[in-house]
């Protein structure tokens, strides 16, 4: 990401797998995101958006056991973007957020920008 498209956006990180939190991190920071956690549980998100100022997300559907779907309708009652990442497929999401994002493990970097590109413009809507 070289021309910053996520300048000035906080973005919160909702990932239990430290290794594609950090992923997520390193890419939010280079695309001028600041990062919110990221925030390993529903607890932690949830205080988070009480927190902290929030203009998208990214969402792990399983959180160690937890969906997190309680932090997605938090999110929505604040007319705040996010994206679902899911290695379990999409029918759990789709029955809940028909229209939510869905970025699919394992991804590629692209994938990723993608669905960061799409974050930023329904973020600055």
């Amino acid at each position: 990401m070289t021309d910053a498209p996520l300048t000035g956006l906080k973005i919160l990180v909702v990932e239990d797998e430290a290794m594609i939190a950090m992923l997520f991190e390193d890419m939010l920071l280079d695309g001028g995101a600041a990062v919110v956690g990221p925030a390993s549980g529903v607890k932690a998100a949830l205080a988070a958006i009480a927190a902290e100022r929030i203009d998208g997300a990214l969402l792990d559907v399983n959180l160690g056991g937890e969906q997190s779907f309680e932090v997605a309708d938090a999110l929505a009652a604040r007319g705040v973007p996010f994206v679902f990442v899911t290695g379990y497929g999409e029918a759990g999401v789709r029955d809940r957020f028909p229209d939510a994002p869905t970025l699919q493990k394992p991804f590629v970097t692209g994938d990723l920008l993608r669905a960061l590109s799409q974050l930023a413009a329904a973020a600055r809507a």
